[in-house]
């Protein structure tokens, strides 16, 4: 089922650049952005945040569709289904590269059935437990998963998310088991997490962090290298698992045989959005930093990242559910 849409772009396409407008045919239609989350996820954010700017620069709307479920590979299906002009974007994740091992039965291959076009941001994620764990810090909930193997549940927004990922592997790092619980997005499993159906959540910081400060939820770590500037009271989880790390990055593709010049196009564009003071500020305060790469660096990137989430999937020991 087609997610709510979002269509910007009709005021702003009296302001797009002369030149881009001169640029050729595309777009000569509204250009559909397919988010195959679910609402107000990451990906969601960014997409619906990134429509506006690109509708105003190319004099077309950039529609947002939500197209959420079976780990991102109905929606991802689709895009490799869709007419390779130029007129339907892919907002993908790392989910996408983890699934390449994750789930070998896909309809789709990555780097087969599409193509890069731009990255956009990084961020980390924030380790949060419902009241009722009978933990008070990081430390003492390792002792408690690895004191009671299997009994306690972590959501995460789909398998092969990154957060089903941050929850495998910091269990496999902490020697602890615990019960992955997959949910269509992240507000159903953010609502299970604050409701006490789930008691535990690798989660993005900024969506999490009302709900930690109004006490639904107990913040325990984030997940960066360092701490995090929007939580700098919560240690990382690196402090007590050495070497740990997750985040979540996002970027655009397209089906695979859509013309390298709107590719082009799109990726120049993109990394001027977000070289923007006023977009790294935004980017900031969602705990987010933007990752411009020209076209050539995300398919390196991405092909990078298809072995790393492999080393994960396989060190944590991961299955879809």
């Amino acid at each position: 089922m087609i997610g709510r849409r979002l269509i910007l772009g009709a005021a702003g396409a009296l302001a797009a650049p002369a030149v881009l407008r001169a640029q050729g045919a595309w777009p000569n239609r509204p250009v559909r952005i397919i988010v195959p989350f679910g609402l107000g996820g990451s990906a969601d954010v960014a997409a619906r945040a990134l429509a506006e700017p690109l509708a105003q620069a190319f004099g077309q709307s950039f529609v947002v569709e939500n197209r959420p479920g079976a780990g991102a590979t109905i929606g991802t299906d689709h895009v490799v289904k869709s007419a390779a002009d130029g007129h339907t974007l892919l907002l993908m994740s790392n989910t996408h590269t983890a699934n390449e091992t994750l789930l070998p039965n896909r309809p789709y291959v990555l780097m087969r059935d599409l193509a890069p076009v731009a990255a956009i941001n990084i961020a980390h994620h924030v380790l949060a437990v419902h009241p009722s764990i009978p933990a008070a810090n990081l430390a003492e909930l390792i002792a408690l998963l690895r004191a009671n193997p299997g009994k306690y549940d972590y959501a995460s927004s789909g398998p092969g998310t990154p957060y089903h990922v941050a929850g495998a592997v910091f269990l496999a790092m902490a020697n602890a088991e615990a019960t992955h619980v997959p949910f269509r997005g992240s507000n159903e499993a953010r609502t299970a997490l604050i409701a006490g159906t789930v008691p535990l959540m690798f989660d993005a910081i900024p969506t999490m962090r009302p709900q930690i400060e109004g006490g639904r939820v107990r913040g325990f770590a984030t997940t960066g290298p360092q701490r995090s500037s929007l939580m700098p009271d919560l240690p990382t989880v690196a402090e007590a698992l050495p070497g740990y790390e997750a985040s979540i990055w996002l970027g655009f593709m397209a089906p695979a045989a859509t013309p390298v010049e709107i590719r082009q196009k799109l990726n120049t564009e993109l990394n001027r959005i977000l070289a923007l003071p006023a977009t790294r500020e935004a980017q900031l305060r969602l705990g987010a930093q933007p990752m411009p790469m020209d076209i050539a660096a995300f398919d390196a990137f991405l092909r990078r990242d298809i072995t790393r989430q492999a080393e994960f999937v396989r060190m944590a020991k991961m299955t879809p559910a």
